[in-house]
């Protein structure tokens, strides 16, 4: 988990958002079918186990449900040296009702404009010394390729860049894994990212036909 700033969400206003217990760590997720729960390969530390309907991830509140994950699906390229392809699709299956709920994947491979107005929700660490229980959103926006290549180098067109311009301290990546929304749909995953914006994301829009494929499994 890294640090997200921001503020904490209206409860249950982001019903995708899916938290992974993996062992020690834990990282974000997001449901992208009923039952598909999409995060990043490098979340792949263990067994996971999925909650959604989550707000308060410490309450054993009754919106959640529990799941084990029946099949992992890490993009078969995926690099932990240099990140690339950090996409990653779980097996497991949700009840859908207010609290838990599908986002919708792009439609097209192409590109988001700079300067899109998005969204990253998760449940990371608000500043270097305080992490939440609770679901925090902040807003970011999408860099220009050219420009996010100036801090990584190794940019390959399976990656995106957003943060937020204002504030310098706002790594405000989320939860890895957790997705980056922007006009309702989900079109990134957080990937990695310094201490410093932009933070780097997994562009779903590269991956569709890999996710199509995976998801008749």
């Amino acid at each position: 988990a890294r640090i997200v700033g921001g503020h904490e969400a209206e409860p249950h206003s982001h019903p995708y958002m899916a938290f992974l217990k993996v062992g020690r760590y834990s990282c974000g997720g997001f449901l992208v079918a009923p039952d598909w729960v999409m995060s990043a390969a490098h979340c792949l530390l263990g067994n996971i186990t999925v909650v959604l309907g989550a707000h308060d991830i410490h309450e054993p509140e009754k919106t959640q449900q529990t799941r084990g994950v029946l099949r992992y699906y890490p993009h078969p390229s995926y690099d932990p040296e240099s990140n690339f392809n950090d996409i990653m699709l779980l097996k497991a299956r949700a009840v859908l009702n207010d609290y838990v709920k599908t986002i919708p994947l792009p439609k097209t491979s192409s590109y988001l404009p700079t300067g899109t107005q998005c969204i990253i929700a998760g449940w990371g660490k608000i500043d270097e010394d305080h992490s939440t229980d609770k679901l925090f959103e902040t807003k970011v926006s999408i860099y220009s390729r050219r420009k996010c290549s100036l801090f990584y180098p190794h940019l390959d067109s399976g990656m995106m860049c957003a943060g937020s311009f204002h504030q310098l301290k706002d790594s405000s990546q989320g939860d890895s894994g957790g997705p980056l929304v922007c006009n309702n749909v989900a079109q990134g995953v957080v990937s990695f990212g310094y201490n410093t914006p932009p933070g780097v994301y997994a562009r779903i829009s590269n991956y569709l036909p890999w996710i199509k494929h995976t998801m008749k499994k």
